[in-house]
């Protein structure tokens, strides 16, 4: 048997949700007078509220307009180790840090599931011990530059139950041999609760609140 504890991210065991707060650090590095463009973000949330574009649109456009056409590959790691860095400083909620450690001596593996990109998700897993990262991947030029463009599709919704599932084949892990503990705060992670043998609702904002308290879920709040 093997033993999942999969996490969300953002909000999850962040305080905050971490891709603008990445835009505007990367920006600050390595080019400040973008960040005079941070007005028209806010149009391409409208945008994604009336439905005119996906949420995966919307990053790509947030990503092409704060951070440019590519970044090459030293400066993005750079960029990302920094970012995990304040993240892991002051980021990280005390009791899902907690909570990782007990299922990591339960025996648990680690894996983060996240609609972040992996490119800087990767690197804040990394300072939590996390086995394994599933999250939204970015398209590379030929010379390893970071290109605005997500590859396939947008971490979040029932594609991450989709992603998680493809991951644990990848592993050879089956479904019927492996025991998932689920922890998200959004509602939008019914599918992968709804799937998971332990679904938590943690720090959960009002819709999943509802949901679990239907669902007979446990909720955890870390935000104390």
């Amino acid at each position: 048997m093997r033993y999942l504890a999969i996490y969300d991210m953002d909000r999850t065991i962040t305080r905050e949700p971490t891709w603008t707060p990445f835009l505007i650090h990367a920006a600050r590095r390595i080019a400040p007078w973008r960040l005079a463009l941070a007005p028209f973000v806010v149009g391409g949330g409208i945008a994604y509220k009336l439905n005119l574009i996906s949420r995966g649109q919307l990053k790509q456009f947030t990503q092409r307009l704060i951070l440019g056409t590519s970044i090459e590959p030293g400066t993005r790691t750079r960029l990302a180790e920094a970012f995990a860095d304040t993240i892991d400083e002051s980021g990280i909620l005390k009791g899902a840090r907690e909570r990782i450690a007990e299922d990591r001596q339960a025996g648990y593996e680690l894996v983060l599931a996240t609609a972040s990109y992996r490119f800087y998700a990767s690197a804040i897993a990394g300072k939590l011990g996390f086995d394994a990262v599933i999250a939204t991947e970015s398209r590379f030029a030929e010379d390893g530059d970071l290109l605005p463009k997500i590859e396939g599709e947008n971490c979040y919704g029932e594609a991450k139950l989709t992603m998680i599932k493809a991951w644990m084949a990848r592993e050879d892990i089956r479904r019927e041999e492996a025991h998932v503990r689920f922890y998200s705060d959004h509602v939008s992670d019914a599918p992968a609760l709804e799937w998971a043998d332990e679904p938590f609702a943690a720090n959960p904002h009002d819709a999943l609140r509802r949901l679990a308290a239907r669902r007979e879920w446990p909720v955890l709040d870390w935000r104390g």
